[in-house]
């Protein structure tokens, strides 16, 4: 199983990298201007050591501001914007709501959280995965967990989950377990059809099957 990186490191790492580019473009663009530093320093409203300290991709913790107005100078614009990523740190009502089901649950049942998917490289984690024996077969069946305290995007989450199952072939079936707030009932209403396609066992039957120590058959989803 690979060794996954804590998200802050992961984020320190491409915070580094992102102002080490932006260095050598600052300094490209301005002796492309035929600037000096301080002349760019003096234009930019900075401090000619900060620039130099950014040019020679030392300056770790160039504020956005700085690297904006110095790139609005020799002609060029700062965009950003954040996307997708690795799964968020747990928080606290997400593990209390699998700590819930995980009370419902035979106690024989292994239970594992923030499981990576086994794809070296890859930040992606099950939220939970449950192991319990399985005859007459060899190795124990394995499902994994995923929950959500408030639905959002309930297209993101079927996306999200069918590609897990795709890279990760040791889970046999998923079980998307919801917080069952007045919010998130309305929302699996009104997604009902398309969330019974996909999740088709019932809450009832995966707690009767956990509480038997047994793993659900197939996905289901379950309100909690």
């Amino acid at each position: 199983m690979p060794t996954r990186e804590r998200p802050a490191d992961v984020g320190a790492r491409r915070a580094l990298s992102i102002i080490r580019s932006l260095g050598d473009e600052v300094h490209e663009a301005r002796l492309r201007c035929g600037l000096s530093q301080a002349q760019l320093a003096r234009l930019a409203g900075v401090s000619q050591t900060r620039v130099s300290l950014i040019e020679r991709q030392v300056h770790a913790s160039a504020r956005v501001a700085d690297l904006a107005r110095l790139l609005a100078v020799v002609g060029l614009e700062l965009s950003a914007r954040a996307y997708p990523g690795s799964s968020p740190v747990r928080d606290v009502a997400q593990r209390a709501l699998l700590d819930r089901l995980r009370g419902r649950a035979d106690a024989s049942i292994r239970w594992r959280f923030e499981v990576p998917i086994p794809i070296a490289g890859d930040q992606r984690a099950w939220d939970a995965v449950l192991e319990a024996p399985a005859a007459p077969r060899a190795t124990p069946l394995r499902i994994a967990v995923e929950a959500e305290t408030r639905l959002r995007d309930v297209q993101e989450i079927q996306r999200r989950v069918a590609l897990k199952r795709r890279d990760d072939s040791s889970v046999e079936h998923v079980v998307l377990l919801i917080a069952a707030t007045r919010f998130n009932r309305r929302i699996v209403k009104e997604h009902a059809q398309a969330l019974e396609a996909d999740y088709p066992m019932s809450g009832r039957a995966i707690l009767d099957a956990l509480g038997h120590a047994r793993l659900p058959a197939a996905n289901g989803l379950i309100l909690l």
